[in-house]
């Protein structure tokens, strides 16, 4: 009688195994859905909610407290604060996204390059590095945010003409792109560094050789078999980063080199309400309560990816 068959067992990509180990850390799962929620309300909240235009001014309840017609009462000018924390969120949640994608973006080519490649022009390039990190970070932002503040005008000007779209809904979101450019462009150093110290310890593995000794071009190895490998930090990086750029964002708006009235952040929002804390705390209140649930959401999601993403831990 022939013995059966032994069973074999499914293997398991290393992006399964990290989502399950993610699912079983609570604070990290109750983190993404407070994200998704938060998210949610932002964007799709005051398309199906009975809320007034942020703009709109009741000028019969002036800093008004809570009630049936405004939920999170009224600011000093009899503005809804639930609408105006909402639009809020969504050009923060945008500038942190867009901007830090921004970032990525240039970090990991610029970092993979410099680490796979070697030699000079790797010292070459992270002496750039080096000269940019020494520079006051704020002063580039500002600096970079009024150069491209005239092409971005242009680009403005060339989506209405072209596509026809109302202004009104074409100039909130295009007049934030120079704020988009500046940050990202000068945020990538961290993440560049990172990606290169990465890619100079995977290029000396055995499977960097057996894919040179299969006559492999270098752009094949690098992004084919290195970069994937490296995705892991990059999104913890990426998760711990948007909550800085949002706080950037917020004291460039600040300057007046943010975003522009009558839009609004919760940044500005927060400014708001922090002058005028003593006659309506209320203020205050509901936009920090929506930025530091966010802030500490991010946070916590971002451990919670380093320990899922952690290569060491995959048999766990």
């Amino acid at each position: 009688m022939s013995s059966p068959a032994p069973k074999i067992e499914k293997g398991s990509s290393l992006w399964r195994d990290a989502w399950h180990r993610l699912g079983r850390n609570k604070a990290a799962m109750a983190s993404f859905w407070i994200i998704i929620i938060i998210a949610a309300l932002c964007f799709l909240g005051p398309a199906v909610l009975p809320l007034p235009s942020p703009s709109v001014i009741d000028l019969d309840q002036p800093a008004g407290s809570p009630s049936a017609a405004h939920w999170f009462g009224t600011d000093y000018l009899g503005r809804d604060l639930f609408a105006r924390v909402l639009y809020g969120g969504r050009v923060s949640l945008l500038v942190g996204l867009v901007a830090t994608s921004v970032a990525v973006v240039i970090g990991l080519i610029y970092g993979a390059i410099s680490g796979y490649v070697g030699g000079k022009l790797d010292d070459f390039m992270m002496r750039c590095v080096d000269i940019l990190f020494a520079l006051p970070f704020l002063v580039l932002v500002i600096l970079f945010s009024l150069v491209v503040d005239e092409p971005a005008s242009t680009f403005t000007e060339w989506v209405i003409d072209t596509t026809g779209w109302p202004r009104d809904d074409v100039a909130p979101i295009t007049t934030l792109i120079p704020l988009f450019i500046a940050i990202g462009a000068i945020g990538w150093l961290t993440i560049a560094r990172i990606v290169r110290a990465q890619v100079m310890t995977y290029k000396k593995q055995e499977f960097v050789e057996a894919a040179r000794s299969l006559g492999l071009g270098n752009g094949r190895i690098l992004f084919r078999h290195i970069l994937p490998n490296v995705i892991g930090p990059v999104i913890v990086y990426t998760t711990l980063a948007v909550p800085g750029i949002m706080l950037l964002e917020s004291v460039l708006s600040f300057l007046g080199l943010g975003v522009k009235p009558p839009n609004s952040s919760w940044g500005i929002l927060i400014k708001e309400g922090a002058d005028r804390m003593e006659t309506n705390p209320l203020l205050l209140f509901f936009p920090a309560l929506f930025f530091s649930s966010t802030l500490f959401a991010l946070n916590f999601l971002g451990d919670g990816l380093r320990d899922a993403l952690d290569p060491r831990s995959s048999k766990d």
